[in-house]
């Protein structure tokens, strides 16, 4: 669809700035580490529903925090259009919403509750214009992003019991590029043990298995894996790899410790199968520990799927024409360097997605900020681009 001059203008004054940073106020001012966003999805809910939409709750497996969903629909079928983000926070210590200099910073205001914010605007800017003739647009949030306190289930259930567009845009903190291609990821925990108590070294017992020496058994058979994975390339979401980012044993400097704790990343290409990769990653761990005569406890949490998007699909096109449409110049395609919900829709539905929001910093730091010139653009972009798809 191309976009008319006058519906690109009525959408431009449909998008009301002040009422835009108020509600990005208001997310970020009610904490909401992950697992516990119930408030904030409370808060949210009860705000569209002041608004006047029609809102529903669909609980996702994750009664204590139900999810936010609104439609908002043409009177002529067409394509649906989902704005969905997240309203969980990493758990660091709460920093309370300030507005300074033409940013906002404070806890999510960067990931990604001003994001959030500006998908809410575009759609009360695409109701308060009138201007949508075919299809649907579909608003989720949700809690359970942040990993390792939560695992995405809750999106991957919203996605199963049918609250899920045909395309999807997600307002996390990328806009440089659209991401085409980004790997998967799975966090592991390796909890590396032999049968008897900790002891002190002089009377540790011969038979036993020194469990920092698997340790390093392990640590360095991942150094020969990681070397293998990296031949396995893509030209824009980079390799495949397995990273140790953490080992930890022993309680004082001559104690023989009962256990060894490691802990890291596995990353794969989206032409990789996940219940393949997770598979061979159980295989080897379970050769360590027969090599080496200890226990292994794994615990392996698959934060995100592969993703890919093709790039003449007809999101990417919209989405390049809404950009146009408010005198910006196209966004060149590249690869997407961590994961997000995005991965999501397209491993567990094979919905093509595109993370793009306001330009920010300080995602996963006590220092968020986000620009809210560039919000108040996002917000733009998603009804014009709602617009062009649907």
């Amino acid at each position: 669809m191309t976009l008319a001059a006058g519906a690109i203008e009525r959408v431009q004054a449909a998008v009301k700035r002040q009422r835009l940073i108020e509600t990005a106020q208001m997310l970020c001012a009610i904490p909401s580490p992950t697992g516990r966003a119930g408030e904030v999805s409370n808060a949210l809910a009860e705000m569209l529903a002041g608004d006047g939409f029609l809102v529903e709750r669909p609980e996702g497996g994750h009664p204590a925090a139900p999810a936010v969903a609104v439609r908002w629909r043409a009177p002529t079928p067409g394509r649906t259009l989902q704005f969905d983000g997240h309203l969980d926070t990493v758990h660091l210590p709460f920093v309370p919403p300030k507005i300074e200099a033409g940013r906002m910073t404070g806890s999510g205001a960067c990931d990604m509750k001003a994001g959030v914010a500006a998908a809410v605007e575009a759609l009360r800017a695409l109701r308060d214009a009138a201007l949508l003739t075919r299809g649907q647009v579909l608003f989720t949030a949700h809690d359970l992003h942040e990993s390792p306190w939560g695992d995405g289930s809750q999106l991957d259930r919203l996605i199963a019991d049918g609250y899920v567009g045909d395309a999807a845009l997600i307002p996390e903190y990328m806009n440089e590029l659209i991401p085409i291609a980004g790997r998967g990821q799975a966090t592991f925990r390796l909890s590396i043990r032999r049968a008897g108590p900790p002891i002190h070294e002089v009377m540790r017992p011969r038979d036993e298995p020194a469990v920092i020496a698997a340790g390093a058994e392990l640590v360095r058979r991942f150094g020969q894996w990681e070397q293998e994975l990296a031949e396995r390339r893509d030209p824009l979401a980079g390799s495949e790899s397995v990273f140790i980012g953490q080992m930890h044993s022993g309680e004082i400097y001559n104690q023989f410790p009962q256990e060894c704790r490691i802990e890291g990343t596995r990353r794969w290409l989206p032409d990789q199968d996940a219940n393949t990769v997770e598979a061979d990653f159980r295989r080897r761990i379970a050769e360590v520990a027969r090599d080496t005569g200890t226990t292994i406890d794994l615990a392996y949490l698959r934060v995100r799927g592969a993703f890919h998007l093709d790039p003449a699909d007809p999101l990417v096109a919209a989405l390049q024409r809404a950009r146009v449409a408010l005198g910006d110049v196209p966004l060149p395609t590249g690869g997407k360097p961590f994961v997000d919900d995005a991965n999501t829709f397209w491993a567990e539905a094979g919905v093509p997605a595109i993370t793009h929001g306001p330009r920010g910093g300080g995602a996963h730091t006590l220092e968020e900020w986000v620009d809210l010139d560039d919000l108040e653009r996002v917000a733009r972009v998603y009804a014009l681009t709602a617009l062009a798809y649907c």
